[in-house]
């Protein structure tokens, strides 16, 4: 069985693939619960495709989400926060740390991806950025995203950004009762949230699918979505829970499969 540094390498090396034009140079970032309150996350510059385990620095969530609480904060109260880490491993964390410890504290996650894909991308500096998270169009797109993805206006990346997000997270949960799957940022990228880091993978490759769908409708008259009724059935069938659930499941780094 890899332990969590193996399988946070693994994780950001498959996202960092050119194959997959999900992020180049040093774009993206990930993150991997550790503990109770402690993650690991890329630090800062490194590139996802040629990380290693030297690229990750672990450190406690709650003074990071501490700072979003704080309104006198600021980016040299984040600077602060993260010299210890950097002194103690020579290694800045991302300016997204603070987005991970929602996406895993508030968000519920045990792996998160942030990635820049460029048919997400393409179609989140449009202004059908929102239909990402409102138009359903194929069942599998509500089984492995959700049925209520998560649409984030642009903001500033790093401190407004997670507090942004914090706030929508908050609301989102308390409307529709779990956290969302997928975090689609107007004109940045996507987190996935993945209960396994292959499970990251799964919601990343999804939200790649949907948004070239997407793209591929509006270019041929607009999209035609599922209806609302046709969507919450997908979402609540007894097969599509089992499916998901089986999904959310895979741990293929566990068994040292990479």
């Amino acid at each position: 069985m890899s332990g969590p540094r193996e399988q946070i390498v693994a994780l950001s090396r498959a996202l960092g693939d050119p194959a997959l034009d999900l992020a180049i140079l040093g774009e993206g970032n990930t993150s991997l619960r550790t503990g109770e309150g402690s993650m690991l996350v890329k630090a800062s510059g490194a590139s996802l495709a040629s990380v290693t385990d030297a690229d990750f620095v672990e450190l406690e969530t709650a003074p990071l989400t501490a700072l979003l609480d704080d309104p006198a904060a600021d980016d040299a109260a984040v600077a602060q926060a993260f010299a210890p880490v950097e002194e103690r491993t020579g290694r800045r964390p991302s300016v997204e740390a603070m987005l991970h410890a929602v996406c895993l504290e508030l968000g519920g996650a045990h792996a998160v991806g942030h990635t820049h894909p460029v048919p997400v991308v393409a179609l989140l500096c449009s202004r059908h950025a929102e239909a990402l998270a409102t138009e359903m169009l194929f069942p599998d797109q509500i089984v492995v995203l959700g049925r209520r993805p998560l649409f984030v206006p642009y903001v500033d990346p790093g401190l407004a950004l997670a507090r942004r997000v914090r706030d929508e997270l908050e609301t989102h949960v308390a409307r529709h009762g779990e956290p969302p799957k997928v975090i689609y940022l107007g004109n940045h990228g996507l987190f996935a949230l993945g209960a396994t880091p292959e499970h990251v993978l799964q919601i990343t490759a999804m939200a790649v699918k949907a948004s070239r769908v997407l793209a591929g409708a509006l270019a041929v008259g607009g999209p035609s979505a599922l209806a609302e009724a046709e969507a919450d059935r997908i979402d609540a069938r007894p097969d599509e829970h089992y499916r998901r659930a089986a999904l959310a499941r895979a741990r293929r780094w566990e068994t040292g499969d990479a």
